[in-house]
This record gives structure tokens, C-alpha cells and sequence, in this order.
């Protein structure tokens, strides 16, 4: 049981997540950001960089040994299957990575983590975190963000977006919603509404 509150920050690709992570840690929050786990544990010299390599091949490798993402996003994205052989590589690992941070910074005293999790529903990790909260915008805002960010075609855009949970079934398992279709500040004036309900400090200092 976790003796202090955990939120799990989660939202679709393009959702605009990173923007309220980043302004929880403004806020003072220590933040566990499983897209960086995820990335590092595809580094040489982890366990699961040798089995991605052996699943998929060589040619996911760039000139000097690291895994492609791009590559190996191309391979999984619109194939649900090796999407599906990917996530049982690298979940298990992400997974042991967020337990080891949440229990050092817990062990350490950090009264306020926020564990920043695109797959949080995906994954099966609901159990890590006290309270969800989903990143909303529309599919059509988010299909142009991402296109607009990444370069991606409508057609790539859209796999990336289908390959997770619909925003809309995050948002009914949620217990906040942060609509960050409007301004930076208008999401920021819901953070600070959101934690003045909590107790534990006076937040409209901030």
C-alpha cells in the first residue's frame, strides 16, 4: 500500500499530457516519466534491447547500434500483433523500472509524485497510482497536432492514435479530466482548481 499519493497522468499520443506534467512539476510534483524508462530500457546493454533485436531484426539498427524507433514504429504501428509482441518485451521491464523509482522517491520523502504514463490503461498499471487523471482533446485536434509535430501523413497519424485506448474510454475511467484543447494557462487554471479541493497544501499560492 502506498503511503503517499500517486497520480497516474495519462492521456492519448499528441493529447497534450507532457504540457500538464510539465506544469505539475512547476507545481513542485517529482514526475516518473515512463515514455524516458521505455526509451532507455532500449539501450544497449539492457535485456530487453537484445530481445527487441532478436524479434525484429537487425535492420531496426541504426549505423552505430542503437534501436531505431522510428524504424521499429513503422513495423508495429498498424500491425496489432507485433505491436502486441513488442509490449510483452519492453511492459514487464517499463514496469519494474516504475516500481523501483516510485519506491526510491517514496523511501526518500517526496510527498507528491506523478507518474506519467501514456499506457497507463493499456499496460495494466492502474494498480500503481492512487488517482487517474486523462489529458482530453478532441481526435480531430489531435490527429493535427500529431501530424503537425511529427511530419506523420493523416493515414500514419490515425494508426498511431488506433493503436491506443479511445481518449474518450480513458476519460470515463477517469477521476480528472484536464480538457487542454484551449490555452497553456486556461489548462493550468484547471490544474490549480483541481488541486485547491486537496488538502494537503495550499496550492493558491502558486
Amino acid at each position: 500500500m502506498l503511503l503517499l499519493p500517486v497520480i497516474g497522468l495519462t492521456g492519448g499520443i499528441a493529447s497534450g499530457k507532457s504540457t500538464v506534467s510539465r506544469i505539475l512539476q512547476e507545481l513542485g510534483f517529482a514526475i516518473i516519466d515512463a515514455d524516458r524508462i521505455a526509451r532507455d530500457i532500449l539501450t544497449p546493454g539492457h535485456p530487453a534491447y537484445q530481445k527487441v533485436i532478436d524479434t525484429f531484426g537487425k535492420n531496426i539498427l541504426t549505423e552505430d547500434g542503437q534501436i531505431d524507433r522510428a524504424k521499429l514504429g513503422k513495423i508495429v504501428f498498424g500491425n496489432r500483433e507485433k505491436l502486441l509482441v513488442l509490449n510483452s518485451i519492453t511492459h514487464p521491464e517499463v514496469l519494474k523500472e516504475i516500481r523501483k523509482k516510485i519506491k526510491e522517491l517514496t523511501s526518500s520523502g517526496i510527498d507528491w509524485i506523478v507518474l506519467d504514463i501514456p499506457l497507463l490503461f493499456e499496460a495494466k498499471m492502474t494498480s500503481l497510482v492512487d488517482e487517474i487523471w486523462v489529458v482530453y482533446v478532441p481526435e480531430e485536434e489531435q490527429l493535427k497536432r500529431l501530424m503537425a509535430r511529427n511530419g506523420f501523413s493523416r493515414d500514419e497519424a490515425l494508426a498511431r492514435i488506433r493503436a491506443q485506448m479511445p481518449l474518450e474510454e480513458k476519460v470515463k475511467l477517469a477521476d480528472v479530466v484536464i480538457d487542454n484543447s484551449g490555452s497553456i494557462e486556461s489548462t493550468r487554471e484547471q490544474i490549480l482548481t483541481i488541486l485547491q479541493k486537496w488538502k494537503w497544501k495550499d496550492w493558491s499560492k502558486k
